[in-house]
């Protein structure tokens, strides 16, 4: 049965222009790459140092210099535009920059080819615009190691030009239709598409009519959603509603686990069962190690058979993925497979054309983010779902933290080269004086080390020259993958402010020496997650656990704009009886007079009520105790426990334990694998422990943390304890019920678990026993 849809077109709203744009670079890449996927270690310069390259190539140009033009052409149904690097009117000349390190005749072949490919592009957009007769087109290649320009010219007719233009746009218009005609149709599409149930579940039209409303006004939102009520198709579908309404190019639900984009391919699958046939492209992007089909193998045509002839083979491997929407990891997998093309990188190209993509946070908050590069680059309007958006904040801290470790360093100076040895060397010598400096064994330092740093920016320019000459080593890969730690913590210095920690750890390693790791930790990520809030036409962020309003503004940078919502319930308090369990503290001075209370009372309620119960705890440490009493004192009661590192297909195992008619306790470490992403409906798990208030470990890095908390935000205890630990014992207690139709209890041991300040971050449907 289709139902009409409950979230109409606005009225007044503009079609969608029968055109396709496309980007310079998009094109060129499109039609001029070809060759072997070739990804040998050659140092690049950094972002930086790229903007640095082109502005120093700016600045050395007359007064009459133009930089970054703007252009635009037209040919059929395809509009191209971009921004060409510099235009000199007195000498006629159109420039593309591109910056490098090391030997320039090193470059391949088919990288000047694009780049040509890219000017002469330029050339012709110029010469229509200004009505040129001919231009002088130069490719700049700029050493930024010895900021030595290397210029290669080609005078150009404007009829040459044009006819070189017309047959790079004629190559692409094949495809622009294809796309056109795809997103003609799948709009269509969209604009019938149903709710694919009978009705919403409580709470999930209210969340899916304000996922609309944000998109519709451009606007972020923070929406907080118990766990049942189907958050997952009660963001996407409104969003896929809005594609049509609203112009989107594609709609990017991000996760921060593997469960989570399962949980979206489901419920991708269960519209596509409702409308067969939806011409809907459905690409799920998983991490490089597990695309990989010959890991043994490096990234270029001379080792890889997938990686030979890559940009041969991409055209035919491209035009049949585009052809079977449903591009799981699977479906790429087969599709590269018969084509002989590797999937990891024939899912990169697949983002461009795909209209739902399911991907790691990364891919859009990262300093390097792949889908942010590519959206910026083509102007595309995103939408952008942000699942379990609790996760944001220690992931964005992580993408945007470094360190060094001197073992690393100390490890390589042996059997380096002779010709990098004197600069680890130095490097080595300014390290252990930090070290001697150094009062305690840990300490944080407002500034970063200037001498220090000098040294590390120096051995990263002789590594560099020496890779680029010396691409074959055998010994590379240790010294290239502290090449590769040295340059991302040189970015992350070059961010460093009074939202950044830096700090040092010294180890005494005997005979009077010492080894330190230094660290540049992020605490507030809002300086680089509210940018990237803001590029998408509208963000979504939901979870069940978004509370309080202000620790998520303060480190995330929310828009002034941002909507926020707390969706009702779709659960009763009569379905989980919540027992606050004071009379035992889990404190880390009780934890030896907690242990045998928290056996007692797990029996006790196992025997009342026999069925599955997971139990979390603060570590392993304090599981193990419990665990090994419990063992001891009631053999009777099955248990089996988490275990550090366990593999995926240990975790599923794990799981498994808890079916429809088995009873028992699962051990597991609140925060990690178990406490959040995971069903166990019905009587697959009817109740929970929790023997701890979450709270991170007390430890000096923390303590750090929270005095900077302090600081900036007035409130250090509980934005570094507190918020996040009651967090993940909500997570946890979600796990218990999952259907309207559930019953179950949670037991919430310590006695601070009585306080009104940590009662107040419950939900507002529990009832407190």
């Amino acid at each position: 049965m289709t139902l009409p849809s409950p979230l109409p077109p606005s009225p007044g709203a503009e079609p969608v222009p029968a055109r396709y744009t496309v980007a310079v670079r998009a094109l060129c890449e499109f039609t001029a790459k070809a060759g072997d996927l070739d990804l040998r270690f050659t140092p690049s310069p950094t972002a930086l140092e790229g903007m640095l390259g082109h502005q120093t190539v700016a600045t050395r140009r007359g007064a009459a210099y133009q930089a970054e033009v703007s252009l635009t052409g037209e040919h059929g149904a395809l509009t191209v535009r971009g921004r060409a690097d510099g235009y000199d009117p007195i000498l006629n000349q159109l420039e593309e920059v591109k910056t490098y390190r090391g030997d320039l005749d090193a470059m391949p072949e088919n990288h000047r080819q694009l780049h040509w490919a890219q000017v002469k592009v330029y050339g012709w957009l110029l010469c229509q615009q200004r009505q040129l007769r001919e231009v002088t087109l130069a490719l700049v290649y700029f050493n930024v190691a010895t900021e030595r320009e290397t210029l290669i010219r080609q005078h150009v007719s404007r009829d040459e030009l044009h006819a070189f233009f017309v047959h790079q746009c004629d190559l692409f218009l094949h495809w622009a239709g294809q796309e056109l005609a795809h997103s003609g149709a799948r709009n269509q599409a969209l604009t019938d598409l149903g709710f694919p149930h009978e009705a919403f579940r409580t709470g999930q039209r209210v969340l899916a009519e304000s996922v609309y409303k944000a998109v519709s006004t451009g606007r972020c939102l923070m929406a907080q959603a118990p766990t049942g009520i189907g958050k997952t198709l009660g963001t996407l579908f409104p969003l896929l509603k809005a594609m049509p309404v609203r112009g989107l190019d594609k709609v990017l639900f991000l996760t921060a686990k593997t469960p989570g984009r399962q949980l979206a391919l489901d419920a991708l699958a269960t519209l596509g069962r409702h409308a067969p046939g939806l011409p809907l492209r459905v690409l799920e992007m998983v991490a490089r190690d597990k695309a990989c089909e010959h890991p043994d193998k490096a990234c270029h045509g001379d080792s890889c058979p997938l990686a030979q002839g890559f940009y041969d083979r991409l055209p035919a491997a491209r035009q049949a993925a585009v052809q079977q929407p449903w591009l799981s990891q699977a479906g790429v997998r087969e599709v590269a497979l018969a084509h002989q093309v590797c999937p990891y990188y024939l899912s990169q190209e697949l983002a461009r054309w795909a209209d739902a993509v399911i991907a790691d946070y990364n891919y859009w908050f990262d300093l390097n983010a792949m889908l942010f590069g590519l959206a910026q680059l083509n102007q595309w309007q995103v939408a952008v779902l942000v699942d379990e958006a609790h996760n944001m904040v220690d992931r964005s801290r992580q993408m945007y933290s470094a360190s060094l470790d001197q073992q690393a360093l100390a490890e390589v100076i042996s059997e380096a080269p002779e010709p990098v040895k004197k600069a680890l060397q130095r490097l080595n010598r300014q390290w252990s004086a930090l070290n001697k400096a150094q009062s305690h064994p840990y300490q944080a330092h407002a500034q970063l080390p200037g001498k220090w740093l000098a040294s590390l920016t120096g051995c990263i320019t002789t590594l560099g020259d020496y890779f680029n000459e010396h691409p074959q080593q055998v010994h590379a890969a240790a010294l290239q993958g502290l090449y590769l730690e040295m340059i991302g913590f040189t970015r992350i210095a070059e961010l460093f402010d009074e939202h950044f920690i830096f700090d040092v750890l010294v180890r005494d390693i005997g005979r009077q020496r010492s080894r330190s790791r230094l660290s540049l930790r992020n605490v507030v990520p809002a300086r680089f997650i509210g940018p990237r809030l803001n590029a998408a036409r509208s963000t979504v962020l939901f979870s069940a656990t978004l509370t309080p309003q202000r620790f998520y503004t303060d480190l995330l940078g929310l828009p002034g704009t941002t909507v926020w919502i707390d969706v009702e319930s779709p659960f009763h308090h009569e379905q989980l009886q919540v027992n606050i369990v004071s009379r035992i503290s889990t404190r880390y001075t009780h934890r030896q007079a907690s242990l045998a209370p928290i056996v007692a009372l797990m029996a006790e309620q196992y025997q009342t009520r026999p069925g599955n119960y997971l139990a979390f705890f603060s570590s392993f440490d304090y599981l193990q105790q419990v665990l090994e009493l419990m063992r001891i004192t009631y053999p009777e009661v099955p248990v089996w426990s988490q275990s550090r590192g366990m593999s995926e297909a240990e975790r599923q195992g794990f799981l498994e334990r808890f079916t429809p008619t088995s009873q028992g306790i699962g051990f597991a470490v609140l925060g990690g694998a178990f406490g959040e992403g995971i069903d166990l409906p019905g009587a697959r798990l009817i109740g929970a422990f929790i023997a701890t208030l979450g709270l991170a470990q007390l430890n000096p890095v923390n303590e750090q943390f929270k005095q900077r908390m302090a600081g900036l935000f007035g409130d250090g205890y509980d934005y570094t304890y507190l918020y996040p630990g009651i967090q993940k014992v909500v997570q946890a207690a979600g796990r218990v019920i999952r259907t309207q139709d559930d019953r179950g209890v949670v037991m919430l041991i310590d006695d601070r678990f009585a306080e009104p300040k940590v009662q107040r971050l419950f939900p507002s449907w529990w009832r407190l026993h």
